[in-house]
């Protein structure tokens, strides 16, 4: 007798193990990104952090992984940045071994030497008559270091963009660290964490115990919003006689921002900004990194709750970020790290039963396949430039409004109301980024939050 054939959807009933055992394959269209792939090619045409400047202060070369490439950074004698293809274009060994030049890097095995942009600067093993150097060039791709950060763009030359700057890299009085957290599962599972703000209420407070502030804890309203270049949620929420407005905003393919991590929505505040700016950068589709600063200022943190001496490579100063606990600490306190990279090396989407919850990270997912399949087809690409002069508006932020609840009790229409209302005002901002428009953002909140305390009564 044959095996028993297995429904494609299992029967809805106790113990149906038995019935569950098949796994579906994972979403390539968004979870590759190697070269030739739809994402992998989407990916390809914006500018991704590859490593921490701090990787290269011993002077020697670091080897790593983006993309399903095999790299090699370096910092040359000479001061410059290279990001080379890993593998010597003679015979193959690896250029992590190799020794830095005045300009560029020389390969350990028979010394030829490489500059930052892959022209073959010396074969010392060939005669003086030798032509090679005229008609081998090595794999080498644009670099950019900022703020403790090493960019690659690793797209077609004549599309490599303007490395974009955003309104949040300069904030006033405040202090920018590096970091890094690796995480051995896909890329897609850590990036759309960004969208699902309802993990928080849960994940952070209710299941194991309050890791960042007990108002995280409360349920909140939650609206959806795309922008030309990305997508934003704003989750209000209910803080006692206050009302707790949050942004996180994310540009695609994989950068987003985070609002303040310490909030409990018991102090008055307009238009507070981003604690952290991010990238989730594949280093192949089974593996990833953050790479990204962490902000440390009285506007975010005004109780001087975050640590800037645990920032850094693999490390970050709140719970559950990274692998480093025990185990046992893990499953007792588990945090974001444990949740995704526990979704499997890929998340199995068609295995998934997305609830209303999930709103944020169903239109992630679409709006993302959107922009790959346009790119696939030929068209232009959504672009974002930005310069220290003028840089690019964006929307994470906190807003805390003194808006006691309404007398008749329908306090979730209220706060759908006031999150739709400092949406606005944010989103509808008159003026260039950077103080001048904060400073509009602010005047149009002050307004709105007078105009709701004078209308309490009516509400």
């Amino acid at each position: 007798m044959g095996p028993v054939p297995r429904s494609h959807r299992p029967p809805k009933q106790p113990y149906s193990g038995y019935h569950r055992t098949r796994i579906p394959a994972e979403d390539p269209e968004l979870t590759h990104t190697g070269p030739g792939t739809p994402c992998g090619e989407y990916f390809r045409r914006f500018w991704h952090p590859v490593a921490l400047s701090s990787d290269l202060e011993d002077g020697l070369p670091q080897a790593v992984s983006v993309l399903g490439e095999d790299l090699v950074v370096f910092r040359d004698l000479g001061g410059r940045i290279g990001v080379l293809h890993r593998h010597c274009s003679h015979r193959g060994a690896s250029l992590e071994f190799g020794v830095v030049a005045e300009r560029g890097i020389r390969c350990c095995y028979h010394g030829w030497q490489f500059d930052i942009d892959g022209t073959v600067l010396d074969t010392p093993g060939e005669p003086a008559t030798s032509k090679i150097k005229d008609h081998v060039c090595h794999g080498a791709y644009p670099a950019f270091e900022y703020k403790g950060l090493i960019f690659a763009y690793m797209g077609p030359p004549e599309a490599k963009p303007a490395f974009p700057i955003f309104d949040t890299y300069e904030a006033p009085n405040s202090r920018t660290i590096p970091y890094s957290i690796w995480h051995p599962c896909n890329w897609l599972q850590v990036h759309e964490n960004f969208m699902d703000p309802i993990h928080a209420v849960f994940l952070h407070t209710r299941v194991a115990g309050t890791q960042l502030t007990d108002a995280w804890g409360e349920m909140p309203e939650v609206e959806y919003r795309a922008t030309d270049d990305g997508m934003l949620y704003v989750c209000t929420r209910r803080c006692g006689e206050n009302v707790w407005a949050r942004s996180n905003h994310i540009l695609f393919p994989n950068f987003g921002q985070t609002a303040a991590l310490w909030e409990d929505g018991s102090e008055e505040k307009l238009f507070s900004r981003a604690s952290i700016t991010r990238w989730t950068v594949p280093i192949d589709d089974t593996h990833c990194l953050i790479l990204g600063w962490r902000y440390f200022n009285g506007e975010v943190d005004p109780k001087g709750r975050g640590a800037p001496d645990q920032v850094g490579k693999d490390a970050v100063d709140f719970v559950g970020q990274t692998g480093n606990r025990s185990y046992r600490d893990r499953q007792r306190t588990p945090g974001d790290w444990d949740a995704q990279v526990s979704q499997r090396p890929i998340a199995i989407h068609e295995l998934e039963h997305l609830a209303s919850s999930d709103q944020g990270v169903a239109m992630l997912r679409r709006h993302l396949r959107r922009r790959v399949r346009a790119l696939a087809q030929g068209e232009e690409l959504d672009g974002v430039n930005g310069s220290p002069d003028h840089p690019i508006a964006s929307y994470t932020h906190d807003t805390v409004l003194r808006v006691p609840p309404p007398a008749d009790g329908d306090d979730r229409s209220l706060l759908r109301e006031i999150g739709r209302r400092v949406t606005d005002a944010i989103l509808q901002a008159d003026g260039a980024p950077g103080p001048e428009r904060d400073g509009r953002v602010k005047q149009r909140l002050k307004h709105l939050a007078s105009e709701l305390n004078g209308a309490d009564a009516n509400v």
